[in-house]
């Protein structure tokens, strides 16, 4: 049996993650969110969308 897989009698269940394939979407929405509500640009939510999680972290910190 592998990580992740669980037997129940006679199949076996797998389970996957797929936290960081919508993470990094959502970090990126979130981020232009945060950025337009800030700055009132579309330029500046375009860029700051790029960067994702870095910026939503940075705005979490510097309370923008």
């Amino acid at each position: 049996m592998q990580w992740g897989e669980f037997a129940m009698s006679t199949r076996i269940y797998s389970v996957r993650s797929e936290g960081a394939k919508y993470g990094v979407g959502f970090g990126s929405a979130l981020a232009m969110v945060i950025s337009y509500n800030a700055n009132h640009s579309i330029l500046w939510a375009i860029i700051h969308g790029i960067f994702g999680w870095f910026y939503v972290v940075y705005a979490a910190l510097a309370r923008v």
